[in-house]
C-alpha cells in the first residue's frame, strides 16, 4: 500500500489536499472505491479514518480522503451546506475519473456531518455513490433526541452500514434502531460498546484504540465483500 498525496479542484476558486490510500495490486477500471470525509471538528489526517483508509487499502480497495474548504484554510467553522457538497462532489469525481483508479462501484464513506452530508446528496440525487458508510452518524444534536435529522434517509435506496458508538450524545441508539427499522434500503449497524461519537471506550475496558479502529476496518471489509 502506498499514500499519495493530491489537489482536488473544487470549483474554479479553491483547491484542497487529499490522500489517496492505494493498494500495490490495482487494476483501473475494477474493483471498489471508497471516498472518506472527515467530521466538523477534525480533517483528513484523523486518526480513525487514517486507520480505515490503509485498512481498505491493504485489502485491495483505493480510498481517498480530503479536506472540506474550511480545514484547508485554518478555520474552525464549516462551510457553507453548499460549499461542503461541492467538495464532496469534486473528491467523488477525483476518484472516479482518475487514470489509475477509476473503480467500477463507488462507496461514500464519512466520519459524522462528512458523512450526513453525503447521505443528503445521495437522497437527492446529486452523488451516485454505490453505498454509504456512517463512521458515527449525527442523528440528533446533543439532549434533542425529539428532533432526529432522519427524513433523508428514508428516501435512499443504496445499502448503508452504521457504526454507532454506545455512549454517542449525538446518536441515541434506541432512536436510531427505530429510525434504521423504517428505512427501504439495505443497512447494517455495528456498535462499539461504550464508545463515543468517536468510537473512544474507557481505559477501565481494556480495548485500546487500535483495536477499535481494526474491528471497524474488519467490518466495513466483511461488508463491502
Amino acid at each position: 500500500m502506498q499514500e499519495i498525496n493530491v489537489s482536488i479542484e473544487v470549483g474554479s476558486l479553491s483547491t484542497v489536499s487529499g490522500v489517496v490510500s492505494m493498494p500495490d495490486e490495482f487494476r483501473p477500471g475494477t474493483g471498489t472505491g471508497v471516498v472518506l470525509a472527515h467530521g466538523a471538528g477534525n480533517d483528513m489526517h484523523n486518526p480513525l479514518l487514517e486507520a480505515v483508509a490503509s485498512g481498505l487499502a491493504d485489502a485491495g480497495y483505493p480510498a481517498l480522503r480530503f479536506n472540506f474548504p474550511y480545514k484547508e484554510q485554518g478555520r474552525k467553522a464549516p462551510d457553507r451546506r453548499e460549499v461542503l457538497e461541492s467538495a464532496w462532489q469534486s473528491a467523488f469525481e477525483f476518484m472516479k475519473e482518475h487514470d489509475e483508479i477509476r473503480p467500477e462501484r463507488m462507496v461514500a464513506a464519512g466520519k459524522s456531518m462528512g458523512g450526513r452530508i453525503a447521505a443528503e446528496m445521495v437522497s437527492a440525487g446529486a452523488l451516485p455513490a454505490d453505498r454509504l458508510v456512517f463512521l458515527g452518524y449525527p442523528l440528533h444534536a446533543p439532549g434533542k433526541k425529539d428532533r432526529p435529522r432522519d427524513a433523508h434517509l428514508y428516501d435512499i435506496s443504496v445499502p448503508m452500514l452504521f457504526f454507532a458508538g454506545s455512549r454517542d450524545t449525538l446518536c441515541d441508539l434506541e432512536l436510531l434502531r427505530n429510525v434504521l427499522s423504517k428505512l427501504r434500503a439495505p443497512w447494517d449497524l455495528e456498535v462499539i460498546d461504550g464508545g463515543d461519537h468517536s468510537f473512544k471506550v474507557s481505559r477501565a475496558s481494556g480495548i485500546s484504540e487500535t483495536d477499535v479502529f481494526a474491528r471497524i476496518v474488519g467490518k466495513m471489509l466483511d461488508w463491502l465483500t
